[in-house]
């Protein structure tokens, strides 16, 4: 399997678009496994990217990112309960549909810039991502699952935090980045 380093996941971490479109191009079966979508605490991360809210809850969701049965990402949505009443409510009944359905089909949604980020090997993040891996995949995740982008949609004013964490698999495929979208496999690596 090797090494996942940033720069072997640097295309990925930086393309951009949706995610599940490109990961879809892999396989035959594109498909979003729904682990989680819960009243939660935000992270330390999320609060600096949302805000810190005076009052209310924050509905978390997390899921995994499957190509033909693989999993290939982790991820984790966040936002406040409030925006569940507003901007994001669709989020609500979302299910097991892409989280790019509601993104990338309105026009008022604007994304901020992608950012890379390595997690902790022993954060929560990290800790949360292994026991929910194992679960729904039956293996343990990979040690070098460590690298991630966030970014955070904007919404008549209303926030979502994206952290999309790759699979060390993934490096094996380059996404092209043109006007039609395709992504390429390489080294005739599964």
């Amino acid at each position: 399997m090797g090494l996942a380093s940033r720069n072997s996941l640097r295309a990925w971490l930086r393309a951009p678009g949706s995610l599940s479109r490109r990961l879809a191009q892999l396989g035959e079966r594109f498909e979003v496994e729904l682990l989680s979508q819960r009243i939660a605490p935000l992270r330390a991360r999320e609060l600096a990217a949302l805000g810190r809210p005076r009052y209310g809850c924050t509905m978390v969701r997390e899921v995994i990112l499957r190509v033909d049965g693989r999993p290939l990402v982790w991820a984790r949505s966040s936002l406040h309960a409030c925006a569940l009443a507003g901007p994001w409510r669709a989020l609500k009944g979302l299910g097991p549909r892409p989280l790019a359905d509601l993104l990338y089909s309105d026009r008022r949604v604007q994304r901020s810039q992608l950012q890379p980020l390595r997690l902790s090997r022993y954060g929560h993040t990290r800790r949360q991502m292994e026991k929910q891996w194992l679960k729904a995949t039956g293996s343990p995740a990979s040690p070098q699952m460590l690298w991630s982008r966030n970014s955070v949609f904007s919404r008549c004013g209303a926030q979502l935090r994206v952290m999309e964490l790759f699979a060390p698999e993934l490096s094996a495929y380059i996404p092209v980045i043109s006007r039609v979208m395709t992504c390429t496999k390489v080294n005739n690596r599964p």
